[in-house]
C-alpha cells in the first residue's frame, strides 16, 4: 500500500463525498419537462455529471456528450436549472458511508483540509452546510472562483495556496479522469475512490497512485508529519 506524507488533502465534491445525482436528476427534468421535452431517468442523469453544471445542461438539451445548443435555448434552460436546483440542492443528496465521520478523524489527525469542485459556490456552500461538513473545510474552492476548472491544474494550485501548503505536501481525493488529470497536471498525488462518477474510466492509467474501496479507508493512505505545514505555499 503506497502511504502519503501529508499536511494538506483536497477533496472533490461530487462522486467523492456526496452523491449529489438524485437532485441533479430533479433539477434536469424539472428544466426538460418546463421546456416541454420528456424526462430522463437519473442514471442517464448521473452518466452527464464531472464537467459541471453547465455542460451536464447542454448534455440534457442535446443528447451529446459535448453538443452545444442554440445558445439562446441554453440561457433559458440554464435559469431553470439554476434556480431550481439551488432551492433543491440537498433534497435527495446524501453523504457517501462513513464522510463526516472520516472528516472529522482527519481534522483531528492534523490535516488542513480543501473541498475544490467545479460545482458553483450557490450550489457548493449550500449543499456542504445542509450535509453537515463545511466546518471541516479550511478552503472551499467552487468552479466560478477560478478562472480554469479541472481537469486545469489551476484550482488545485489556488486552493494549496489558501492552505497555506505547498503542492509537495498535499495530496488530492477525487473519483473521476478530471481529478486525476488536474492532479497530474499540478504534480500533486491523487487517490481515487472506486465508487462516484468515473463512468468506468480506468483512474490508475490517469494517474491515481491508488484506489479506495471507500471513504472510509482514506485514512489507510496518509501519514501527518507538520514538518511539511508552512505560512504560505511555496512557488
Amino acid at each position: 500500500m503506497t502511504t502519503f506524507l501529508a499536511a494538506g488533502l483536497l477533496f472533490d465534491l461530487d462522486g467523492t463525498l456526496v452523491d449529489t445525482a438524485p437532485d441533479l436528476a430533479l433539477a434536469a427534468n424539472h428544466m426538460l419537462q418546463t421546456l416541454g421535452r420528456p424526462p430522463e431517468d437519473e442514471a442517464t442523469v448521473a452518466s452527464w455529471i464531472g464537467d459541471g453544471v453547465p455542460r451536464l445542461i447542454k448534455r440534457a438539451l442535446t443528447g451529446e456528450r459535448f453538443g452545444e445548443p442554440d445558445p439562446v435555448l441554453f440561457e433559458e434552460a440554464q435559469a431553470l436549472y439554476g434556480d431550481y436546483y439551488e432551492a433543491h440542492v440537498a433534497d435527495r443528496s446524501l453523504l457517501y458511508p462513513g464522510v463526516a465521520q472520516t472528516l472529522a478523524a482527519l481534522r483531528a489527525d492534523g490535516f488542513r483540509m480543501a473541498c475544490v469542485t467545479n460545482k458553483a459556490g450557490r450550489f457548493t456552500r449550500p449543499l456542504l452546510r445542509a450535509l453537515g461538513i463545511a466546518a471541516f473545510f479550511d478552503v472551499i474552492l467552487s468552479g466560478d472562483e477560478v478562472a480554469r476548472v479541472k481537469p486545469d491544474p489551476l484550482p488545485l494550485v489556488v486552493a494549496c495556496e489558501r492552505l497555506g501548503v505547498a503542492r509537495n505536501g498535499v495530496a488530492l481525493i477525487g473519483d473521476s479522469g478530471n481529478d486525476m488529470r488536474a492532479a497530474k497536471a499540478a504534480e500533486i498525488p491523487a487517490v481515487a475512490v472506486a465508487y462516484g462518477y468515473h463512468h468506468g474510466v480506468d483512474l490508475t492509467a490517469l494517474g491515481a497512485a491508488a484506489i479506495t474501496p471507500t471513504f472510509a479507508d482514506i485514512r489507510n493512505y496518509f501519514r501527518f508529519e507538520g514538518r511539511f505545514l508552512l505560512s504560505k505555499a511555496m512557488p
